[in-house]
């Protein structure tokens, strides 16, 4: 064991060094009191949202984050401030919004940092700062260029100033799973001793095994000798598809704080999976009987809302949330389900707020019914939105047979999406050719209040429509993909496009629905445009990682 340092106290309950304390939170105390309960940290909108393309707005941020908070997620991570005006104010406005978690900010171990997040969380009823430094050889020499002690002193400075303007201070080692042992436990015992009530111990670049990474968590808690004056927390990237069982080991081994995302979002290949770890627990609670507060019946509901705002589609055979998790095409399969439905489903739709209705709509249904089937599905929306998508749906009821849930989840979320924009499609029409008479596309677009219109032909009706779009709002950005598929089946089906565009290496995706696929189409282009200016206001500093 390491010898305790100089001004530590072998108990929790010295930490004059700090001031005092003001504040528990509630997360914490709930440890405290079951030794089994796995508090669950949701990044979805600060490490989420640096997936390439996952831009979100303030807006986006607080609908995003009042679900989580409905969910009964703990902590939810709401951005990093000093990235950019537009960062701060929505950390802000999720910190006015939101009650019962804990909301947290991201500061690099520097007091500028440190101030501006400390300012952004400052209207939480529970906030907390979030102070990382890189602790690995690779990184103190390459990325930071410092020797060790001076690390060591860093993590302590920044941490005891963090605790001068809040109660509650989470500090990670960043790419702890190739931190030297001993170095760690150094770092991690000074971080506790200057007052970080949560310790992270992060697989930032997804390098780690569930055995290691659980042999790591164990040999903190062997040898960090005030270990028990904190909560320790694990972030597992994906890059190995490991997250999810690094996570989950790293609970076995003592761990009490898991990081993860809606859908996995995050940095190139994702985090752990939150609908994953939290029904890993709920499922399995045999051989891991650990429990945590998140209503699952919410998930398919939050899944769909992060899928939908930034434009990241859920593959099909996404464990938990994808379109076929529930669905069986084999004959032998069916059979078993129909006799009964654990032979090959060990979860059931309804846990994870998959239910199907009852409820047919169709064009004669009204807005009563219409809102009782939005309840039904987990849609909780203002009259004005409501009122939209009921606008929507009648004309969508007029040119369809049948209007399945898939149809209905797809308008909504084209509509919800569409709030406070600035660039809005208000026209298309389309007049196909040939080669002596190319496809033309007539456009009218709404930039800032002001509607313009515009043609434009090109070598199809898809090209003549955006380069129409380039005319009335000119950008240089350049189109990576183009992808459309049907939402439900039949030739009547609505298309779902999805539109890639890059601008200087800043990545954005869009997405449009509707039953023409040309209209859908700019709608996407258009949706990924508005993005893109939310981007522009991004200048992300260096170093963000975690």
């Amino acid at each position: 064991m390491l010898p305790v340092m100089a001004g530590d106290s072998d108990s929790g309950s010295d930490l004059r060094s700090v001031g005092p304390i003001r504040f528990v939170g509630a997360h914490h105390m709930s440890v405290r009191m079951d030794k089994n309960r796995v508090v669950i940290f949701d990044t979805t909108l600060r490490d989420g949202e640096q997936s390439p393309g996952a831009s979100m707005n303030l807006e986006e941020k607080v609908r995003i984050a009042l679900l989580l908070e409905e969910m009964g997620v703990d902590v939810i991570e709401a951005g990093f401030p000093i990235a950019s005006n537009g960062d701060f104010d929505a950390v802000q406005a999720v910190a006015a919004r939101v009650r019962t978690a804990t909301v947290a900010g991201l500061a690099r171990a520097t007091k500028g940092d440190i101030d501006r997040c400390a300012e952004a969380i400052k209207p939480a009823p529970r906030g907390r700062i979030h102070t990382f430094l890189s602790t690995s050889p690779l990184h103190m020499k390459f990325k930071l260029q410092m020797e060790p002690d001076k690390v060591l002193e860093k993590v302590s400075e920044s941490i005891r100033y963090a605790r001068n303007l809040v109660d509650d201070v989470e500090w990670s080692a960043e790419d702890g799973s190739r931190t030297e042992h001993d170095f760690l436990c150094r770092c991690v015992e000074a971080a506790i001793a200057a007052g970080a009530r949560t310790i992270n111990i992060p697989d930032t670049v997804g390098y780690a095994v569930p055995d290691e990474y659980a042999a790591l968590i164990a040999m903190l808690f062997n040898r960090v000798p005030n270990i028990d004056r904190a909560i320790v927390s694990v972030h597992c990237h994906n890059d190995l598809g490991l997250a999810v069982a690094n996570s989950l080991a790293a609970v076995q081994a003592g761990a009490r704080q898991i990081e993860c995302t809606v859908n996995g979002l995050g940095e190139r290949a994702g985090n752990a999976a939150m609908e994953e770890i939290v029904m890993a627990l709920r499922t399995r609670a045999d051989r891991l009987p650990y429990s945590c507060g998140v209503r699952t019946e919410l998930i398919t509901r939050a899944s769909r809302l992060v899928s939908g705002i930034t434009g990241f589609a859920v593959q099909p055979n996404k464990a938990i949330v994808g379109r076929n998790a529930f669905a069986h095409e084999s004959g032998i399969h069916q059979d078993g389900v129909l006799k009964h439905a654990q032979t090959y489903e060990i979860m059931t739709p309804d846990s994870v707020g998959l239910v199907r209705s009852n409820l047919v709509m169709g064009k004669h249904s009204g807005r009563a019914a219409f809102k009782a089937k939005l309840r039904e599905m987990g849609y909780e929306l203002d009259d004005g939105a409501v009122e939209d998508a009921f606008v929507r749906f009648k004309d969508l009821a007029d040119r369809k047979k049948e209007v399945f849930d898939e149809d209905i989840v797809a308008l909504v979320d084209d509509s919800v999406l569409r709030d406070n924009v600035r660039i809005r499609l208000k026209a298309l029409e389309i007049l196909c050719g040939n080669k002596n008479n190319p496809p033309t596309a007539g456009l009218e677009l709404e930039d800032d209040g002001v509607v313009a219109a515009c043609t434009a032909s090109g070598d199809g009706p898809v090209d003549a429509t955006f380069k129409a779009i380039k005319q009335l709002f000119p950008h240089e950005a350049r189109l990576l993909l183009y992808q459309v598929h049907a939402v439900t089946q039949g030739t009547d089906a609505q298309a779902e496009v999805t539109v890639k565009l890059d601008e200087d290496g800043k990545t954005v995706d869009g997405q449009g629905a509707d039953t023409d696929t040309l209209v859908a189409s700019a709608r996407a282009y258009v949706h990924a445009l508005n993005k893109l200016l939310v981007k522009r206001q991004k200048t992300a500093p260096a170093a963000l990682s975690a």
